[in-house]
């Protein structure tokens, strides 16, 4: 059939891309043009077309919404709004979390690209987390019975393992891949050197390499400019960012002057990264108050603001938005069309110079070198020069 019989059939092409495609039923409005397009972008060569907002997870279950029920009509509610690519963990909410996606996924499995991750431990006692082949080859069947599917398109190392060999991990991915039982594999917030080392260790011994990196980044974590983010644009990965509003400083829930309660939420997990009297998270309240103003200048809000600016980054496939409730999600999505020009992001370059952390992002991974001061003290005896 000739390409113009098609086109008269009312035939029209998906896009290509990066090109924009129209959300599906119920989709989400465009504050300036009436109706939101939902873009997609390729996700690190494997030809998997994911949206630029990628649905995270984490707060679906005990942790963040316990109600599964909501959960499920936030899910549908992404997905008939363009979104495409949905991430979860096997840790979050112990379970719980793949368990609700599982069941929401139920009749739309084909139309998502469905991501998900192993390495933290999911019970006591020794061999049951970590990155051995024991472990992921063991709890990626977990993870497929909570999520009720036969594959995982993308599966995660959620964080380096020093004591288990990289070969041996790309080993056991690599398996998974051939079995059908995954179709991508990818990291998650490694330094910049652990990558490099896991492509020259997957060259050297002929294995399947990362295809994705999962790094924290935001209007107040930028560090992973300066050599996360180039190396994966070396290796031609995707990159998927997490904590885009900066573990809720970036959502104008928390501003200069105004009272913290540190009884709920993150707070109350961790005190000491929200209390306004500690002279750290006083300079990150500082730096909101700017941003604010940034946001105000273009007419938007600031975590429209915070998700456009990890949007624009050339390396960045799709951005990682984790609502708890329906007008999170829809909040989130009103950003969905901004574009930031660049006198806008100078204006942010100046805030936060590239490149630069104001904070240290939640769950963020230290390597032992920093974390075990044994591999920063010699003896005793042999400290001295002479």
């Amino acid at each position: 059939m000739t390409w113009s019989r098609l086109q008269l059939l009312g035939y029209e092409p998906p896009p290509g891309p990066g090109r924009p495609r129209k959300a599906g039923p119920g989709g989400a409005r465009d504050d300036q043009q009436g109706s939101m397009t939902m873009r997609y972008r390729v996700l690190g060569g494997t030809g998997i077309e994911v949206s630029v907002h990628c649905l995270g997870t984490m707060m679906f279950g005990a942790v963040g919404n316990p109600d599964h029920d909501e959960c499920a009509r936030i899910i549908h509610a992404a997905l008939d709004q363009g979104i495409n690519f949905v991430d979860t963990a096997d840790m979050y909410s112990a379970g719980e979390s793949e368990q609700i996606v599982g069941k929401a996924l139920q009749g739309r499995r084909d139309d998502v690209v469905l991501a998900t991750k192993v390495h933290f431990p999911m019970g006591e006692g020794p061999n049951r987390g970590g990155n051995s082949r024991r472990w992921i080859v063991k709890e990626v069947e977990e993870s497929l019975r909570r999520l009720r599917t036969d594959w995982i398109d993308l599966y995660q190392v959620h964080r380096p393992d020093h004591t288990t060999d990289i070969e041996e991990t790309l080993s056991a991915l690599g398996d998974l891949t051939r079995q059908g039982k995954i179709r991508a594999f990818g990291c998650s917030t490694f330094p910049a050197e652990e990558i490099a080392e896991s492509h020259h260790v997957a060259e050297r011994r002929g294995l399947p390499r990362f295809r994705t990196e999962q790094p924290p980044y935001s209007l107040l974590a930028r560090g992973v400019e300066s050599s996360v983010l180039p190396v994966c644009r070396r290796y031609g990965m995707g990159v998927l960012t997490w904590s885009p509003l900066a573990s809720g400083f970036l959502t104008g829930k928390y501003r200069k002057g105004r009272p913290v309660d540190l009884s709920t939420g993150r707070a109350a997990l961790t005190p000491a990264r929200f209390d306004p009297s500690i002279p750290r998270n006083a300079a990150k309240l500082e730096v909101v108050e700017r941003l604010v103003e940034v946001a105000e200048g273009i007419g938007r809000s600031l975590p429209e603001l915070a998700v456009a600016f990890a949007a624009a980054h050339p390396a960045v496939t799709s951005v990682i938005v984790g609502p708890r409730t329906m007008e999170q999600l829809e909040d989130l999505l009103k950003g969905a069309s901004l574009t930031l020009d660049d006198a806008t992001l100078d204006l942010i370059d100046e805030i936060v110079p590239p490149g630069t952390d104001v904070y240290n992002p939640d769950g963020a991974w230290r390597p032992p070198a920093l974390t075990d001061p044994a591999q920063r003290r010699r003896p005793v005896p042999e400290r001295a020069a002479g």
